[in-house]
């Protein structure tokens, strides 16, 4: 069991900052460093890391901002200057998702890049991005889950329950040990893109069962499934077919040497 503790807020000098915000932002940069040596390591055009991580950054930002207010429009349409209130926190991964994948095809298709050897690379940061960033929802603990007595379980002032941060947080780290054992070997464009969205489509599916369901705020569920859920399901089938049809058309072309 992991005891309660809760740090919302850091004092540097006479600087207050959000801790929630402040691990966000390094994994932004972490996972902006680990994409920028793999377009080296593939002689791709690292400098465009930083372009690319700028427009994905905006982009992001924005699409999980708005799907989150989505998600709660009443309580938005009840104060809607909060939406811009940010450092509260309130963010939706999967829209974040959809806003840096249209940045992303956007800059690729402006600057004449290839589509999956560019993704392939900055794609390959984001899971310790996502393990960095989900760090910053543990330790405000904004993503309480069901009451357990599993070991990772978090002592919450109402009872020890499931930590969906700490969880998500962990999720990143797996999914970037897999690349990295996977990284030995030479495989098809859109490999990682494709076994990204497997992997997180599957394991969030899989852990969205454990989110507070007695709790005011509790995600709103559809047929018994959350909206996460579902967006998940479609992930890991679009994964699969990625990983299936770019991986036939790399043996299709080797076929024809």
């Amino acid at each position: 069991m992991i005891p309660w503790f809760q740090i919302q807020a850091v004092g540097i000098w006479f600087v207050k900052l959000n801790v929630w915000g402040m691990f966000v932002s390094f994994g932004f940069l972490a996972g902006m460093a680990v994409s920028y040596f793999e377009f080296k390591k593939r002689k791709l055009e690292a400098n465009r890391v930083y372009d690319l991580a700028f427009w994905i950054i905006l982009c992001s930002m924005i699409g999980g901002r708005l799907f989150f207010v989505a998600e709660h429009l009443d309580v938005y349409l009840a104060a809607p200057l909060d939406i811009l209130k940010l450092w509260h926190g309130g963010m939706s991964i999967y829209g974040g998702f959809i806003g840096a994948v249209l940045a992303g095809i956007i800059y690729f298709k402006k600057n004449k890049l290839g589509f999956w050897q560019y993704a392939d690379a900055a794609i390959f940061g984001l899971p310790i991005g996502l393990f960095i960033g989900r760090l910053g929802c543990f330790l405000i603990h904004d993503h309480p889950g069901i009451r357990t007595n599993f070991f990772l379980g978090v002592a919450y002032p109402d009872g020890i329950r499931h930590d969906l941060g700490l969880y998500d947080s962990l999720a990143g780290l797996f999914i970037f040990l897999v690349f990295l054992i996977f990284h030995r070997k030479e495989w098809f464009r859109g490999f990682y893109l494709s076994v990204f969205c497997v992997l997180y489509g599957a394991i969030r599916f899989f852990l969205d069962f454990f989110r507070v369901r007695d709790a005011v705020g509790a995600d709103l569920r559809y047929f018994g499934l959350t909206l996460a859920q579902y967006l998940s399901v479609a992930l890991f089938v679009a994964g699969i077919y990625l990983f299936c049809k770019l991986r036939a058309k790399k043996q299709q072309v080797i076929s024809n040497f």
